[in-house]
C-alpha cells in the first residue's frame, strides 16, 4: 500500500516535476494536485492525503494560511518548498509555526548537485513524513511559546527498541532528582522537526539559566540567522547565530550557522567558538552535530549534558560517543514525540543515550539534572 501525496503549487511545470519525482517511488502515489491554497484546503479535507507538498507564494490563499487551515480542519504532514532568501526563511518559519513539519529549497540545484540526488532526497523526506501518521502529528501549538508548568516530567522509551541501558517509565524518579553531576555546557543536536522542538524546549528555560548552550540544527545558510533572531524574540535566554570569537556565556545559546562548522576552542572556563568554512564532500552535514559535539568533548570533557532531538539520519551519534567516553551525559528524544526518529534512534540503539524523553519533558528534566531552580 502506497502513501498518498497531494502536490500544491501554482506552477504547472513544478507540479508535474514534483509529481514525476514522487511517483518514481513505489511507496508514494500523487493522488491529486492543487493550484492554490484554497484548492489545497478543499482537497486535503476531501482526499485525506498522508503528506502534502506545499508552495508558499500562491494566489487566492498563500501556503502559510493554507497550512493553518489544513491543520485546523484536517491535520496532515506538510513539507514546504521555500526559496533560500531571507524573506523565504521568514516565511518558512511562519509555515512551521502554523504546523508544517519540514521544508526543502524549491530550486532543486540548491538541494543537491544533480537532479537524481535531489529527487532521491525529496522522496526520502516525503516517505519519512508519511510514516508519521496523522494521529501522531505534533500539536499545532508546539511551535508557539506557551507555559508548560503543568506538564509532568516523564521518561519513556521507544516501543520498538529498548536497549538495556535506557531507562523506561518505571524509573521516572531519575528526572525528579539530579544525578549530582556537574555541568559546564548544554549541547543540542537536531534536524528534521528541529525548529519546532528547539523552540518548545528553549522557551521554557529561565533567563538565569546557568550554562552556555550550543545548538546544531541542519538548516540552510540563509535560514539560521532568521531562526536565531526569531528564537531570541521568544525566549528568556539570549540566542544568537554563532560567530568566530564568541565567548561561551551562561544563559546564552549559540546556533551554528548553516553551511559552516562550529568548533569549540579554549578551556571549559574560557571557551570560545570558531566558525569554519567547509567545502569537504566527506562531511555530509554543514553544520554537523558530530563535529561540534566532538570539539565539546575535547574542551569540556564529561561536564556536558548532550541532547539529541528529532532528525533524519545518524548525525550526532559519533560526537555523542566521544562525549560519552569522557563521562558526559547523553539524552535522546523519544520516538512518539519525534517528527523523524532517526538521530535519537541512532544514539539510543548504540547504547549511548541514557534516557529517552518526550519533547515536553526536556525543560523540567534539564533544570532538575543541573540542579537549577
Amino acid at each position: 500500500m502506497s502513501f498518498k501525496v497531494l502536490v500544491v503549487d501554482d506552477s504547472s511545470f513544478f507540479r508535474r516535476r514534483v509529481t514525476d519525482i514522487l511517483n518514481n517511488d513505489p511507496e508514494l502515489e500523487v493522488i491529486d494536485v492543487a493550484i492554490n491554497g484554497i484548492d489545497a484546503v478543499e482537497k486535503a479535507i476531501a482526499l485525506k492525503p498522508d503528506v502534502i507538498t506545499m508552495d508558499i507564494e500562491m494566489p487566492l490563499l498563500n501556503g502559510i494560511d493554507a497550512v493553518k487551515q489544513i491543520m485546523a480542519k484536517a491535520p496532515t504532514a506538510i513539507i514546504m518548498f521555500s526559496s533560500l532568501t531571507h524573506a523565504g526563511a521568514k516565511a518558512t518559519l511562519e509555515a512551521l509555526d502554523a504546523g508544517a513539519l519540514d521544508f526543502l529549497p524549491k530550486k532543486f540545484n540548491e538541494i543537491a548537485k544533480n537532479t537524481e540526488d535531489a529527487g532521491s532526497l525529496l522522496r526520502q523526506r516525503v516517505v519519512q513524513l508519511a510514516r508519521k501518521k496523522a494521529t501522531r502529528l505534533p500539536r499545532i501549538s508546539t511551535f508557539r511559546s506557551r507555559a508548560l508548568s503543568d506538564v509532568k516530567t516523564k521518561v519513556v522509551t521507544s516501543t520498538t527498541l529498548k536497549p538495556s541501558n535506557v531507562l523506561s517509565s518505571r524509573h521516572n524518579s531519575v528526572v525528579k532528582k539530579s544525578s549530582g553531576k556537574s555541568y559546564k555546557l548544554l549541547a543540542i543536536g537536531t534536524s528534521t522537526g528541529g525548529p519546532v522542538a528547539l523552540q518548545k524546549l528553549l522557551t521554557q528555560l529561565p533567563k538565569d539559566f546557568p550554562l552556555p548552550i550550543i545548538m546544531v540544527q541542519h538548516m540552510p545558510a540563509a535560514f539560521t540567522l532568521a531562526f536565531a533572531n526569531r528564537l531570541n524574540t521568544l525566549c528568556k535566554i539570549d540566542i544568537k547565530q554563532a560567530e568566530s570569537g564568541d565567548i561561551l556565556k551562561p544563559g546564552c545559546a549559540y546556533l551554528a550557522p548553516g553551511g559552516k562548522q562550529m568548533i569549540i576552542d579554549g578551556t571549559e572556563n574560557a571557551a570560545k567558538l570558531r566558525i569554519l568554512d567547509d567545502d569537504s564532500e566527506r562531511i555530509a552535514f554543514k553544520p554537523s552535530v558530530d563535529i561540534s559535539f566532538g570539539s565539546a568533548a575535547k574542551v569540556f570533557g564529561g561536564n556536558v549534558l548532550g541532547v539529541i532531538l528529532t532528525g533524519m539520519g545518524a548525525d550526532g551519534r559519533e560526537g555523542s560517543r566521544l562525549l560519552k567516553a569522557k563521562g558526559a551525559t547523553i539524552w535522546a528524544q523519544d520516538e512518539e514525540s519525534c517528527v523523524v526518529y532517526g538521530m535519537p534512534q541512532a544514539v539510543t540503539v548504540a547504547g549511548i543515550s541514557e534516557l529517552s524523553l518526550a519533547l515536553e519533558s526536556f525543560p523540567s528534566a534539564i533544570l532538575k539534572e543541573i540542579q537549577h531552580g
